[in-house]
Parts: structure tokens; C-alpha cells; sequence
């Protein structure tokens, strides 16, 4: 079904970024050839990402942004975020595909999913910030940072070839972001 192609294709973006992704590419990631992959996705590369970008929105709205919007303790719903996060980016080992998209030609294709994404993600724990206690410029400012750390973490990590580090920063930024305002 196409629900089941869109996290092999997601694969294949975060590999070779939306610009590398070609239809051999995707068709061999899948098993489908040229002509099955564009009964799946009539729009073609554009639509699998546009497919894959729904899809990382879907999970990040339910595994991360709701823990922080609803948990009663907002601490909680931190420590929620970042473990969910840890086990998304498989503890450092998988690059953001959201973020790799903002880096390059996929910015200017999708600039509502990528904006959006990072935008609500950064609401979201500011949000569970000032319910934690922090003033609304201190909540916000963390919120850019740890969103940011997460990121470089990522990065970091994957050009140290060292998934531990991810972990070992999570950690920080969780003392960081449930220390008493």
C-alpha cells in the first residue's frame, strides 16, 4: 500500500537528500518499478516527499508535540519529547529529513512543512516551558536552543561517527531544560 512505501522512500531522502533521491533510487528502496511507483504517486518525487513529509508531521504530532501540549506535569512531557526524539533519530544514528530539506532545493518546494515543523516544535515546548515556570522570553529563548541543540546534536554526532554523543547531549539539554527557573 502506498502507507507501506512511504517510510522505505523516507529512507531514501534521508540518505541521498531530495535532490540525490532519483527514481532508481526510490524504485529500488521499494521494489517498484518506474511506472508502479507513479500509480502510488501520480506527482511523481514530489509527491513521495510531500508523502513523507505528512507522515514525519503525523509522528512528531503524536509522539512529540502532544506529550508536550497535554501532559499534566510539563516536566513530563519534556522528558517525553526527548526520549520520543532519541527513539526517532534511532539514539543519533538518523539524520532529520526535515532538516536536511531545509538545507537544500526541497526548502523552496515545501516551505510550509519545513517552517512549520521546526516552528510548532519550538511553540510547543515553549509552551510546556512557561507552564514549567520559565517567563515567557526565558521559555521561548530555551525552546529555540534545545530545538537548535537537538539539530546540531544530530549533525555532530553523524560527522563524529559517534551515535553516543546524541544520547550524551539529550542528557545535558534535558538537565538544562527541567532545571527549577
Amino acid at each position: 500500500s502506498r502507507e507501506e512505501l512511504v517510510p522505505l522512500l523516507a529512507e531514501v531522502f534521508r540518505s541521498h537528500g531530495y535532490e540525490g533521491a532519483s527514481l532508481s533510487l526510490l524504485g529500488a528502496a521499494t521494489g517498484l518499478g518506474k511506472g508502479s511507483l507513479y500509480h502510488f504517486f501520480p506527482g511523481g518525487k514530489e509527491e513521495m516527499a510531500q508523502a513523507v513529509l505528512e507522515a514525519i508531521d503525523r509522528w512528531f504530532r503524536r509522539e512529540v508535540f502532544q506529550s508536550l501540549r497535554e501532559a499534566p506535569e510539563p516536566r513530563a512531557g519534556i522528558r517525553d519529547m526527548l526520549a520520543a526524539t532519541s527513539r526517532y533519530f534511532h539514539s543519533g544514528r538518523r539524520v532529520c529529513l526535515v532538516g536536511a530539506f531545509a538545507l537544500g532545493e526541497a526548502r523552496a518546494l515545501y516551505p510550509r512543512q519545513v517552517e512549520g515543523y521546526f516552528a510548532e516544535w519550538v511553540q510547543v515546548l515553549a509552551s510546556a516551558l512557561r507552564r514549567a515556570g520559565h517567563a515567557p522570553v526565558q521559555a521561548r529563548a530555551l525552546s529555540e536552543d534545545a530545538v537548535a541543540q537537538i539539530q546540531g546534536a544530530l549533525v555532530l554526532a553523524r560527522a563524529a561517527d559517534e551515535a553516543a554523543m546524541f544520547g550524551r547531549i539529550l542528557r545535558r539539554l534535558e538537565q538544562r531544560l527541567l532545571a527549577e527557573p
